[in-house]
C-alpha cells in the first residue's frame, strides 16, 4: 500500500473563527487520550492528495515527529463555491476492524446504451467492515456486460474474502433495465363542430 502522508500543525480550538491563508482547519479523531485535536493543514498539500487518491484515501496523519495511521471521515465544502473549509480525520490501528463507507464507480454504462438497457443506481457506496489495510479507496464494477434485469449485489465487488459487508444482505446497489425513449405525442386536434344559429322566435 502506497504511503501517503499528510502534514498537520497544532491550531489553538479555543478561536472562534480561523481564517489563515492557505490553510485548511481540521479535527483529529483517535488519539490515545481520547481527546479530539484541533490541527491545521495546508490547503495545497491536502488538495493535491484528494485529486490522487480521492476522498477515501487512507494515509500517514504527521504532527512533528508524530505519525500515526487514518482516513478521512469527513469533508465540508462551502454550499455554493464547493471550497473545503473543514475536514474531519480518524486515526484507526491497521490491525483493528473498522466500518468505512466505499464509493462505487461503474464502468461500461456506454456499452448498455448501445443494447438499449441503462444502469439504474440504487447506491453509489458500500458500507464495509474489516481491516482498513484490505479496503480499496473506491470499487469498481464492470457492467458492460449485463443483462436486463441484472442486479449489482455485494458479490460483484471482489473484495478480500475477510472484508464483509455492513449493508442489508440484500442490498442492492444497482439495476439493468431497459432503456426506455421519450417520444412526443402530437395531440389529436378535434375539430369543432358548427353549431347552426338558432332562429328568434317571432
Amino acid at each position: 500500500m502506497e504511503q501517503v502522508i499528510l502534514n498537520v500543525e497544532p491550531r489553538e480550538k479555543t478561536s472562534k473563527k480561523f481564517k489563515e491563508e492557505g490553510f485548511i482547519p481540521a479535527v483529529i479523531y483517535g488519539n490515545a487520550s481520547g481527546e479530539a485535536q484541533s490541527v491545521k493543514i495546508q490547503e495545497i498539500a491536502l488538495k493535491k492528495i484528494l485529486s490522487v487518491h480521492g476522498s477515501n484515501v487512507k494515509l500517514w496523519v504527521k504532527c512533528g515527529e508524530d505519525k500515526k495511521f487514518g482516513f478521512i471521515k469527513e469533508i465540508q465544502r462551502q454550499p455554493v463555491s464547493n471550497k473545503i473549509r473543514h475536514i474531519d480525520v480518524q486515526l484507526v490501528a491497521r490491525d483493528k476492524d473498522v466500518k468505512i463507507q466505499i464509493p462505487i464507480i461503474f464502468d461500461g454504462e456506454e456499452a448498455l446504451k448501445k443494447v438499449q438497457l441503462q444502469l439504474q443506481i440504487r447506491k453509489a457506496f458500500v458500507d464495509v467492515f474489516g481491516k482498513i489495510d484490505l479496503m480499496p479507496d473506491v470499487i469498481r464494477v464492470d457492467v458492460s456486460k449485463k443483462d436486463r434485469n441484472d442486479t449489482i449485489t455485494f458479490e460483484e465487488f471482489k473484495l478480500d474474502e475477510s472484508l464483509k459487508s455492513a449493508d442489508k444482505d440484500d442490498e442492492v446497489y444497482g439495476t439493468v433495465t431497459s432503456f426506455i425513449i421519450e417520444e412526443e405525442v402530437e395531440e389529436e386536434v378535434k375539430p369543432v363542430a358548427a353549431v347552426a344559429p338558432v332562429a328568434e322566435a317571432k
